[in-house]
């Protein structure tokens, strides 16, 4: 349930509806918006008339929430939730963020040759693989928290944010101190202990979605962060598994504008992962940008015939730094804009 609260409603009066939904068994999540104060209550409770809420001062309008993901409805936060980085870096507003770098971080040279490449040509995240959870156990997994050292120093140098892919919950507070957002892979999307523990820190998360999973199923995976008070949380399609072989997996476009309208959340696409060929990477970012996406994620590797992991599907800088120019050609068509 949705309740929202009148333009200049006091203190008080928001309190004792707070106080009046504990009473009934919610539990209560506050959202202040540009002019209004919205209340989300859920939780398992006993039968209850939503009139009764109606009728307390302030209250503006009672809206039930059908969907079972409730936190993440766009009913909850019509406005958006916007992930604010810092330094004018903001995930979910007019401009389109995006984050770059190689699948996995090789050494110091290769994050740091990266890191200024990318940085020049607009990205403001810096993205790189340290734990890295590889179908194969032979494969390389990744330099663990030594790679995550080489990438916060590339980060500093260039002024750039960075995320990598967190793996297990006890990994949290060791990569808190290097990484300004948590990313939460296509494999861990149900990893339901992992997501609640994320819920309890305030750190951002880029939440993937599963490779067999639906919308509805990535919306209550991100609600399970949600409901322990975490709202900074982006979504992120990185295609799904069908029947199609030509590519690594077919690239859900539609996915984009289906989200955007059941939900407040930033949505986020990885062509990379959702294609996984270089020369369909760039037509499918130019396409999610395009579909209204709030970021892209492209993976860009110095020397990508060489990369440890996933060359097939990396551009190199030259490569990057076109669709770049290509991307801040369509984002103000469609009211967006880009760094430049």
């Amino acid at each position: 349930m949705v309740i929202v609260m009148q333009e200049g409603a006091s203190d008080a009066q928001i309190q004792q509806v707070i106080d009046r939904l504990i009473a009934s068994g919610f539990n209560v999540h506050r959202s202040t918006g540009e002019s209004h104060t919205v209340l989300g209550a859920v939780g398992v409770h006993r039968d209850f008339d939503h009139r009764d809420f109606e009728l307390l001062d302030g209250v503006r309008e009672v809206m039930r929430i059908t969907q079972p993901f409730k936190l993440a409805s766009r009913q909850f936060r019509p406005e958006g939730t916007i992930i604010d980085l810092g330094r004018g870096v903001k995930i979910g507003g007019p401009d389109v963020v995006i984050a770059a770098g190689p699948c996995s971080i090789e050494s110091p040279e290769q994050i740091n040759s990266i890191a200024e490449s990318i940085a020049k040509s607009g990205a403001k995240i810096l993205r790189g693989g340290a734990f890295k959870p590889r179908t194969s156990p032979y494969a390389f997994q990744g330099l663990g928290e030594k790679g995550l050292e080489m990438m916060k120093t590339a980060a500093e140098k260039h002024g750039l944010f960075t995320v990598s892919e967190v793996m297990d919950l006890s990994q949290i507070p060791m990569m808190s101190g290097y990484v300004d957002m948590f990313q939460v892979g296509a494999r861990n999307m149900q990893n339901y202990f992992l997501l609640r523990a994320l819920g309890e820190t305030r750190k951002p998360v880029l939440l993937k979605r599963g490779m067999s999973a639906t919308m509805e199923e990535l919306l209550l995976s991100a609600e399970y962060m949600l409901a322990g008070g975490n709202f900074n949380v982006a979504l992120c399609e990185r295609g799904i598994r069908t029947f199609e072989t030509y590519t690594r997996n077919t690239f859900d476009i539609a996915a984009i504008p289906v989200i955007k309208k059941l939900s407040h959340l930033p949505m986020m696409a990885d062509p990379s992962h959702g294609t996984g060929r270089r020369d369909k990477v760039a037509p499918m970012a130019r396409a999610a940008v395009a579909a209204g996406a709030d970021g892209l994620l492209i993976e860009v590797h110095n020397d990508p015939d060489h990369a440890l992991s996933d060359g097939a599907q990396s551009l190199d800088p030259a490569q990057f730094d076109q669709l770049m120019r290509e991307l801040r050609i369509i984002a103000p068509a469609i009211g967006r804009t880009m760094a430049a």
